[in-house]
């Protein structure tokens, strides 16, 4: 039971870590007071309410910080859209340059 309550603890201090940095500072900061609350509950030895809180805590810090994730990944799609956009425009004025030059060959070679 101790080893699990080191392991436990150990994990609810290195889990907010990682997604806090990244995440939306508010609602990050709330889960990892949640799991903090909790591991401090376990020290206390109120080891059945303190483990409920952190592993609450490091499921909102989870949950918060795919959320962020999803956010991210949208703006930067969006961020990319034009430079997609402008390559493709290459592509396709390249391709009529290219489809004009290969007319031009054909049109000289049967014309002489």
């Amino acid at each position: 039971m101790k080893r699990f309550i080191l392991v436990l603890s150990i994990v609810a201090l290195l889990a907010p870590a990682a997604p806090a940095a990244a995440a939306d500072e508010s609602k990050v900061k709330a889960a990892t007071g949640q799991v903090e609350s909790g591991a401090k509950k376990i020290g206390d030895g109120k080891i059945g309410t303190g483990v409920e809180e952190t592993a609450k805590g490091i499921g909102n810090t989870v949950v918060e910080g795919a959320k962020f994730t999803g956010e991210k990944l949208k703006e930067s799609g969006k961020a990319a859209e034009p430079e997609a956009k402008s390559t493709w425009s290459n592509l396709k004025e390249s391709a009529n340059s290219f489809g004009a030059s290969v007319k031009n060959f054909f049109t000289r070679l049967f014309s002489n």
